[in-house]
């Protein structure tokens, strides 16, 4: 099995550029692929995968599914994105019974690291740091909708586990 690695490691100042991350991982993303995301409440996680849906030609809003747990947004030209909220799953199981198409969909999982073992050896692993103590960072930022967060700078880790990332450059 090939080792993870970090594919990029930056630090973004607005939700604009969050943004552009999310174009730029979906320019080398196709069917089958799997990316979790992770960071804190307000980190960009949505708006990373607003980003990636709008690259993509997704078609629908793209926005957080907290309370629907799964959207599917079919593409203009290649295949649908999936987008998944595991914060409210208490056990893995629960994220199975979605009966998503892991196959034929680019899968995005916020919240799912700990949820999406076995489903794949390959991944992309994209962890979103907000930082403190910086102009604009508050507590008070993680009780926001995503939308709702002030422009501050995030650092974006991405790390590719499997053999499929083992060539890809971001």
């Amino acid at each position: 099995m090939t080792e993870p690695r970090v594919l990029l490691d930056t630090t973004v100042a607005t939700t604009d550029e969050m943004g552009v991350i999310g174009a730029r991982l979906a320019a080398v993303l196709r069917a089958g692929d799997l990316v979790v995301l992770t960071g804190p409440l307000g980190a960009g996680k949505t708006t990373l995968t607003r980003g990636l849906g709008a690259a993509l030609g997704a078609r629908g809003q793209v926005s957080s599914p907290t309370f629907v747990l799964a959207r599917t947004h079919p593409t203009t030209s290649g295949p649908d994105l999936v987008h998944v909220d595991a914060y409210r799953l208490s056990d893995p199981v629960e994220l199975d019974d979605l009966d998503l198409d892991w196959d034929g969909s680019i899968v995005v999982v916020e919240w799912g690291r700990g949820f999406v073992d076995g489903i794949s050896d390959d991944l992309l692993d994209v962890e979103i740091v907000r930082a403190t103590g910086s102009a604009g960072a508050s507590a008070a930022a993680d009780d926001l909708d995503p939308d709702d967060v002030p422009d501050e700078p995030r650092r974006v880790i991405v790390t590719g586990a499997g053999s499929r990332w083992a060539d890809v450059r971001l």
